[in-house]
């Protein structure tokens, strides 16, 4: 009986030790992986956080929106470049000039001082 005990102690004691750490290597380098991409990303939004000025979140929101209009612009001179379709041309064109006039906007745009206080 002691003898039955022991060994079933013993296996138990073998189970538990070999499930330590996570059990199934590959579900155990997938959680690493996931954990060096989030510690990266969480490192990688505090530096960009850190290079913002303190009072920037205007100047950030019109940095960002300047970027999307450029991008916006490329798309549609591709669009143009590519596209036989009189209405979709018709819609690029549009596009390109609207997101210009906004981008002028943009760049006019000086902070208030009641925003700079």
């Amino acid at each position: 009986m002691r003898r039955g005990l022991r060994a079933v102690a013993l296996a138990a004691g073998l189970g538990l030790a070999a499930c330590e750490g996570g059990g199934d290597p590959v579900e155990q380098a997938l959680r690493d992986a996931a954990a060096a991409r989030q510690a990266a990303a969480t490192r990688t939004t505090a530096e960009i956080e850190a290079a913002r000025p303190a009072s920037g979140g205007d100047q950030a929101y019109v940095e960002a929106a300047i970027e999307e209009h450029r991008a916006a612009i490329a798309r549609a001179e591709a669009s143009l470049r590519e596209s036989s379709d009189p209405a979709l041309r018709q819609l690029a064109q549009s596009t390109i000039e609207t997101r210009r006039a906004e981008i002028a906007a943009l760049q006019a745009w000086k902070p208030t001082a009641a925003a700079d206080e």
